[in-house]
């Protein structure tokens, strides 16, 4: 069994507490069989003093000698009717190291009194006071050597230690089984079908089904049961979306091609001679234009995903004139009436690090819808653009005057194909430019929306974040 399992450690940890335990158990255990011990000597001195008590002459010397020796004392001392009388006695090997009263020893001080009893190896006198049994006097005092009485002490907490660890590893043995069958089995059983499941997450018959008995346990299981139907759906559902994405690819490409064509010809329309034909030709070829980008929109977003932003430092100024000036000719190409005026607010000496073609396209989708939604009104509208520095960062807001934004694209703002901002949109446009603004680092935010317009903020941080720099000349 290894220490690096749960077992293992489960197993040692619970001998180590089982051994503690007892050994909480073995100096009490100690202190009582000195206490024990001193009492039989009290007792069988008070009984080698009844010889002399009960002849009430002297012993002869040999007599009263081996009587001392078998009571394993020097001497007796009685006290009986206030007299302290000295009943036995031989001679004292040495000064007396110590005195204790058993008819007044609290718990702990005899705990404390034991060990130093085991850790004093040198044999000492002490005298030993207690009261006589049956009442035969008011006290009785001895005094004794420490050498048999530590012996038998050190003998005794042996055996007790070894009863203790036999008690320990049989415990430990018993609660690792128990441990086993109520933990470890169950854990492993989850180990085993999290590990099936991580194999074919999109198998069902792979999702465990709760079985433990333990509360805990079982909550586990449920909630793993839950996580991986969830799993298993949500990778069905994505791989129906990838299936689905495919063929829309397959299509728009295929689409995009016709329309190609029937633009064309739409083209030839405006050179007809009859006047109804040339009035609608152009209406016909802006719906073909609008279909033929949204074909090219729907291959763009079908992409695995954007590249890496290719970092660069160039004026901010320019690219929002550039971008402008695109939107400006769309915007007067426009047959809706609406007029839409440009206002910009960026300092001419801001120069920003970012990839140039990829904030183009995030600034052209925001130009754009808000251009859109201007002219959706048919009345005049302003979009302003305005830019900036900070310490921490560059920004670029795009407001416009325009109705704001309905509830629905609000909610599923940044979300592709979850309901555009104006009629017939797919939301693919704002969901790209949160994407390429992301790649940055950066944020892209809907500061308001209401009656009053919309307003977006783009913000990209100065520091960068694992982003590989290349920075060639200044572009401007």
């Amino acid at each position: 069994m290894s220490l690096n399992t749960l077992s293992g450690r489960f197993a040692l940890l619970t001998g180590i507490f089982v051994l503690l335990a007892e050994l909480l158990i073995v100096f009490p255990s100690i202190s009582n069989f000195r206490l024990y011990a001193l009492e039989s000597r009290l007792e069988r001195a008070q009984i080698a003093s009844l010889a002399l008590l009960a002849t009430d002459e002297s012993l002869a010397s040999d007599l009263e000698s081996e009587l001392l020796e078998n009571a394993e004392v020097f001497n007796v001392v009685l006290r009986r009717n206030d007299i302290r009388q000295l009943v036995l006695s031989s001679p004292i090997p040495g000064p007396i190291a110590a005195t204790y009263d058993l008819r007044e020893q609290p718990f702990w001080t005899a705990i404390h009194d034991a060990i130093v009893q085991i850790a004093t190896p040198e044999n000492r006198v002490i005298r030993v006071i207690g009261a006589p049994v049956k009442q035969a006097g008011q006290l009785i005092e001895i005094t004794m050597d420490t050498a048999t009485l530590r012996h038998d002490m050190i003998d005794y907490g042996l055996r007790m230690l070894l009863i203790s660890a036999a008690f320990a590893i049989i415990t430990a043995i018993l609660l690792n089984i128990v441990a086993q069958r109520m933990l470890l089995v169950p854990i492993r059983r989850v180990i085993n079908h999290m590990t099936a499941y991580a194999n074919a997450p999109e198998d069902a018959r792979s999702i465990i089904t709760p079985t433990a008995r333990l509360s805990e346990l079982n909550e586990a299981e449920v909630a793993l049961a839950a996580m991986q139907k969830t799993v298993t759906s949500a990778l069905k559902q994505k791989a129906r979306l990838a299936q689905l994405g495919q063929a829309v690819a397959r299509i728009s490409h295929d689409l995009r091609n016709i329309l190609t064509t029937a633009q064309l010809f739409a083209d030839r329309l405006e050179a007809s001679e009859d006047p109804a034909v040339r009035r609608a030709a152009p209406k016909l070829v802006n719906s073909i234009t609008r279909a033929i980008n949204l074909c090219e929109t729907t291959l763009a977003f079908g992409k695995a995903e954007e590249p890496s932003p290719i970092l660069s430092r160039f004026n901010l100024a320019a690219l929002v004139s550039e971008v402008v000036e695109a939107e400006s000719m769309n915007s007067g190409a426009s047959e809706d009436g609406a007029e839409v005026e440009f206002l910009t607010d960026v300092a001419p000496n801001v120069m920003i690090r970012a990839d140039r073609d990829q904030l183009n396209r995030v600034l052209s989708n925001l130009v754009r819808n808000a251009r859109q939604a201007i002219q959706g009104t048919r009345k005049p509208g302003t979009i302003e653009i305005s830019g900036g520095e900070d310490d921490a960062e560059w920004w670029i807001r795009v407001g416009d005057t325009g109705p704001g934004l309905p509830a629905k694209a609000r909610e599923f703002l940044f979300q592709p194909f979850s309901g555009g901002s104006r009629k017939g949109g797919t939301g693919l446009g704002l969901a790209i430019a949160a994407d390429l603004v992301r790649n940055h680092g950066g944020k892209l935010e809907l500061l308001r929306t209401d009656e009053e317009g919309t307003e977006f903020r783009l913000a990209l941080p100065r520091e960068l974040a694992g982003i590989q720099v290349q920075e060639p000349a200044l572009t401007l």
